[in-house]
């Protein structure tokens, strides 16, 4: 397969790393709210600032002074997005704040439709009428992620994220040993992670896991040997990760007794020997998200870690001769120099979760990735949990502009249409954004409940 298509490089936008995978985020916060069981002792925030979160992030001083109102927070950053010259026709919605499921109903569902709302300029009944209007919007919601925690993940919870139109689910997970979950007052424990990781593939989700080395009682050897536990065990296997070492912050509970338990974080040499060993084994089908949180150094009560330091780890693997095949090191946004366009299909299959998991992706001979698909097969269910054709971020129609709107997105469907069959299942089901049903029902799916579905 070959495209002969001119590379944009963006030019003229301000940070274009914010969009360069084809799609913009864009961030909503929470109110603040304690959850439900307590304090995690490495934890700030609660009062007047959503848990696990401080005062400083940009994110939620931008909420707060908008008194953390979803349709200002949302009016707001479209305004910021298209002076940065970003496309905000396709929207990925990524809410923060704690747990939002643990929140009350009217909050939740009113909270989602204001969202919808704001996108759609244009107030609507209720969420399936704000829903139905974002099809065909100006500024379509093509994505949209919750943080969540593993035990708030039950079929009634599962259920109520698809009415939101969610398609990423991010769980904070850790590290997956329940003496570790006792010592930091997680107030879950192993077997949630595993419950919650199975049901949320079912229900069609892309899953990430929030990674927390470093944590009270634990020690690098302990967290490799977990974090290889991670992807050699079938029961989870994740599809994102962002790793967050656990750092001494202020007005969190460890601030207070991390002198009097000798608790000492990682160094930044510590993390950087964590990070490289990390990178050697995460899979080709899992895409780190982020490292390091954005913790201003007034509200660190131990040594500050630099943000930078997942570049310094990459060069450093790279300058051993080590390829890194965790996805954002592959994708085409951040490898357009010299760019090989002559790409062939690759598909990686590997159990987990009790189902069999396609990893579909387009790449060139340098394993530069142009796109992927994620297909589940689990008691005769055959779920496209992922989609995604990279590129800087374009107008929904543009065509003939790096590796988007020219054919590779339905070259995937049409394989793993193919791969289902072979699987003797009756029907494909996709998990779509609520932006991009258009897309599928052109391509002769048709929406059923909350998933797009085509009888094959």
């Amino acid at each position: 397969m070959s495209t002969k298509n001119k590379i944009d490089l963006g030019l003229g936008v301000k940070k274009p790393v914010r969009s360069i995978s084809g799609v913009t985020p864009l961030t909503v916060v929470l109110a603040p709210r304690k959850c439900d069981h307590g304090t995690c002792i490495y934890c700030p925030g609660g009062e007047h600032v959503p848990q696990s979160y401080t005062d400083k992030s940009p994110a939620i001083m931008r909420a707060m002074k908008l008194a953390y109102d979803p349709y200002k927070q949302v009016k707001n950053r479209l305004n910021v997005l298209k002076l940065m010259k970003h496309q905000t026709n396709k929207i990925e919605i990524i809410i923060l704040g704690g747990t939002f499921l643990q929140y009350p109903k009217d909050y939740k569902y009113n909270f989602i439709k204001k969202i919808y709302d704001t996108l759609n300029n244009k107030n609507s009944k209720n969420l399936e009428q704000a829903k139905k209007i974002n099809e065909n919007a100006e500024h379509r919601c093509v994505a949209m992620c919750i943080e969540n925690r593993p035990d708030n993940c039950s079929e009634k919870d599962i259920k109520e994220m698809l009415e939101f139109g969610a398609t990423r689910i991010e769980i904070g997970v850790q590290m997956p040993d329940d003496e570790l979950y006792k010592k930091t007052n997680r107030g879950h424990s192993v077997q949630d992670v595993i419950d919650a990781t199975e049901r949320l593939k079912n229900a069609g989700f892309k899953l990430g896991y929030h990674i927390m080395p470093g944590l009270p009682g634990s020690n690098i050897k302990k967290d490799l040997k977990l974090f290889k536990k991670i992807f050699q065990d079938e029961k989870f296997c994740p599809d994102q990760l962002k790793i967050y070492p656990c750092q001494v912050i202020q007005d969190s509970p460890l601030a207070k007794i991390h002198k009097l338990i000798k608790y000492k974080p990682y160094t930044t040499k510590q993390t950087e020997k964590f990070l490289k060993e990390a990178f050697k084994i995460i899979p080709r089908y899992c895409r780190v998200m982020r490292i390091m949180r954005e913790i201003p150094k007034e509200k660190m009560a131990s040594e500050i870690i630099k943000l930078d330091i997942r570049k310094g780890v990459e060069d450093k693997l790279r300058n051993e001769g080590f390829k890194i095949q965790e996805i954002r090191m592959r994708e085409i946004g951040f490898n357009k120099e010299n760019l090989n366009l002559n790409t062939k299909l690759k598909i990686t299959k590997y159990s987990a979760s009790n189902g069999e998991e396609y990893f579909l992706e387009i790449v060139n001979k340098e394993n530069i990735l142009f796109g992927l698909l994620r297909l589940r097969i689990s008691n005769k269910i055959a779920m496209i949990r992922e989609l995604h054709i990279y590129g800087q971020a374009l107008n929904l129609g543009e065509r003939g502009i790096e590796s988007q709107h020219i054919g590779l997105g339905k070259m995937l469907m049409k394989k793993a249409e193919e791969i289902t069959k072979k699987n003797k299942c009756k029907e494909i089901k996709v998990i779509s954004g609520i932006g991009v049903r258009e897309y599928y029902k052109k391509i002769g799916y048709r929406l059923e409940g909350d998933y797009m579905v085509k009888d094959l």
